[in-house]
């Protein structure tokens, strides 16, 4: 695991980039006019993220870019309506398949599958989220090519990751892209299903967004 660098927050403006249009509706709803905070959508997954992230980095220079969205929570981990802040951003499946297990990009030898977030921003995200009473736990934030539906699947991650508390499609993406322009990146995400058996009649996407509605200030609050 490669240890994030020391980030100096300053007045510059900070990236936020969603997967989707309703995702960045709620997150722009939730910010003050004139904040230093710029919003696109980067789109859902790790490659149309990874694209557009670095198109909107190499146009304009940020201070930080921050992946806001939805995500699955593990069971016990990250109850749903709470928020996780990614103190790691992990590509969960990128690696190999082999007879002794998966293995990742680090064990192959062919570059770097996860990374650790400024722990100081880290913490100051939770304590801003907590002043807007949201229930907030900081871990790591699997990034997967395809979204966990059995319960096999769900134990599978939780072994392999243990310090795992959500799933999402992007993180990976903005830090891949991010790291090509030395800006630091961060992952927030408000919890609107569990990981494990598909069962949209469960999931709360609308309280979901309205959660990234509301956590909104704090990202003006730690990122100016």
């Amino acid at each position: 695991m490669i240890k994030g660098k020391v980030v100096e927050i300053t007045s510059m403006a900070t990236l936020v980039v969603t997967a989707v249009e309703a995702e960045k509706e709620a997150v722009v709803r939730g910010l003050p006019k004139n904040s230093a905070i710029e919003v696109i959508v980067g789109g859902v997954g790790i490659a149309q993220m990874a694209a557009n992230t670095a198109v909107a980095l190499s146009q304009h220079t940020y201070q930080a870019v921050v992946n806001v969205g939805i995500a699955g929570g593990f069971v016990e981990e990250a109850p749903v309506g709470s928020f996780v802040v990614a103190n790691e951003i992990i590509a969960a499946d990128l690696g190999a398949e082999s007879e002794k297990g998966f293995l990742s990009l680090e064990e192959l030898d062919l570059g770097v599958s996860r990374l650790a977030c400024d722990q100081t921003v880290v913490e100051r995200s939770v304590r801003s989220l907590e002043k807007l009473r949201l229930d907030v736990t900081e871990g790591a934030i699997l990034t997967t090519t395809t979204v966990t539906g059995t319960a096999s699947r769900a134990k599978l991650l939780k072994v392999r990751f243990p310090t795992a508390k959500a799933e999402a499609m992007e993180g990976y993406g903005v830090l891949a892209a991010a790291r090509l322009y030395n800006v630091p990146a961060f992952e927030w995400r408000s919890i609107s299903n569990v990981v494990g058996p598909r069962d949209r009649e469960k999931w709360k996407i609308k309280e979901a967004l309205a959660l990234l509605e509301q956590a909104a200030p704090a990202l003006v609050e730690v990122f100016s």
